[in-house]
């Protein structure tokens, strides 16, 4: 096995190799509507506009039309489109091998649905009646479990138990009435160690029938899924047979400097949907803010039995909901604060060589192999400073790696960044924060 040091020792921590667009395109397209059609109210309200809100207002469909929700928003995804079908909303999951960009210079062979992992978000109101049409095209045999939905026995999507199997090549039919509202998951109950690791997942979002009077109306809502892998370096398939000792975490399918940000305009009220199946949990931590936890897997907590954090831990099988309003604008971290899960390339059958001398060793791997760094005896932030120059294996991410406004952001895996901006007319990315004069520490003499 090619170990962290050995992957050092060869100045292999860098990324290399072209990038790869993401096929995120559904092979549908063309033939649904748009994402939220078939949601709109019968009578489309006007939002208030106490500021001019972005370009695109949250609460309607690509239409135009009212929705009686703020549809979610899956950085570096999607969700799913549907036709209505004699009252029915019909959905189509294609289970597929797929290519996955985890970030500018890696490309994953990943399962996942519909062209992506995860696969694309399924957008409910509580009471509809669904039908989702799933179509094979794995090389073995697969089902659909919708975690945490009431449904009838033989929906359930336990392959063997509660249904045949879906071979390859065939599309099973799953059609149940959405009795609960909340944020669930979706993922299969076939030979699932292998393929919930190789990205197989997505959210099933429950919108409620009614709005509910003690619970804010949001105006961005998002969802996120942290998943860990273990990719050797230089190679692009996943292991599946790993249980703990992960290389690679992503958020959405993507390690940062990929991630992408959630941009929120200042004063909006934020929700952001974590759903976790890997092999263990994640304290998912904010910056900036404090939140409040409104809903677990099992539903949405009364009000009065909200409760503040700035951590949320994510335990395997669940799901958690949390809110705030984004009144501090800035460049906000949101990461798992399991130190290697905001790293790449990780291995840990290492031997700790901070604070030994390494001169002799450098010069003899200048000899070798010139631009190549030993391990870091200071640390390891002198290999993020230098990731431009230095060469590695393909298709392989350094561990910490991105470029922020003040130099290196020695970070990787599970990290992205909340942009809170005043006046925004678009939840474009807003570039980094403009911070006014006198707001940024500063160097001093003393």
């Amino acid at each position: 096995m090619l170990t962290r040091r050995k992957l050092l020792s060869k100045g292999a921590v860098f990324a290399a190799g072209a990038t790869l667009v993401d096929r995120m395109g559904s092979i549908l397209t063309g033939t649904a509507r748009a994402q939220h059609a078939g949601h709109a109210t019968p009578k489309p309200g006007a939002l208030p506009t106490a500021a001019p809100r972005p370009a695109a207002s949250p609460r309607v469909d690509r239409r135009g039309a009212s929705l009686p929700y703020t549809p979610v928003v899956t950085p570096s995804g999607s969700t799913l489109p549907f036709t209505m079908k004699n009252g029915v909303k019909e959905f189509h999951l294609i289970a597929e091998p797929v290519k996955r960009e985890f970030a500018p210079g890696m490309v994953v062979n990943c399962w996942g649905y519909n062209g992506q992992t995860p696969g694309p978000t399924i957008e409910a109101v509580e009471g509809d009646r669904v039908r989702i049409l799933v179509t094979n095209r794995l090389p073995e045999h697969t089902t659909v479990h919708w975690h945490g939905i009431f449904l009838p026995a033989g929906m359930d999507g336990v392959g063997g138990l509660t249904q045949p199997h879906i071979k390859p090549g065939e599309t099973y039919a799953y059609e149940f009435t959405l009795k609960q509202n909340g944020t669930h998951m979706y993922h299969p109950h076939a030979d699932e160690v292998v393929q919930m690791a190789l990205g197989m997942m997505g959210f099933f979002v429950i919108h409620p029938r009614r709005p509910e009077p003690e619970r804010p109306r949001v105006d961005r809502d998002f969802c996120v899924f942290p998943h860990m892998w273990f990719i050797e370096p230089g190679t692009m398939t996943p292991n599946p047979n790993i249980m703990l000792e992960f290389n690679l975490f992503t958020f959405n399918g993507r390690a940062f400097p990929g991630t992408e940000p959630l941009v929120a305009r200042l004063g909006d009220r934020v929700r952001i949907r974590l759903a976790n199946v890997s092999m263990t949990s994640h304290p998912i931590h904010i910056h900036g803010v404090r939140v409040w936890v409104v809903e677990t897997d099992g539903g949405q907590i009364p009000r009065s039995g909200w409760w503040p954090e700035t951590t949320v831990n994510v335990m395997p099988g669940t799901t958690r909901t949390f809110e705030f309003v984004a009144d501090a604008p800035g460049d906000w971290p949101l990461h798992c604060h399991k130190g290697h899960h905001a790293m790449n390339a990780m291995g840990h059958d290492i031997p700790n060589v901070v604070g030994a001398d390494q001169t002799e060793l450098q010069q003899k791997l200048d000899a070798l192999a010139p631009g190549a760094m030993a391990m870091g005896s200071a640390g390891m932030a002198e290999h993020a400073a230098h990731a431009e120059h230095m060469k590695g294996l393909p298709n392989t991410l350094p561990m910490m790696t991105g470029q922020g406004p003040f130099g290196p952001i020695e970070m990787g895996g599970m990290f992205t960044v909340v942009k809170v901006r005043e006046g925004l007319t678009s939840y474009e990315d807003p570039g980094w924060y403009d911070y006014p004069k006198g707001t940024v520490a500063r160097k001093v003499d003393v």
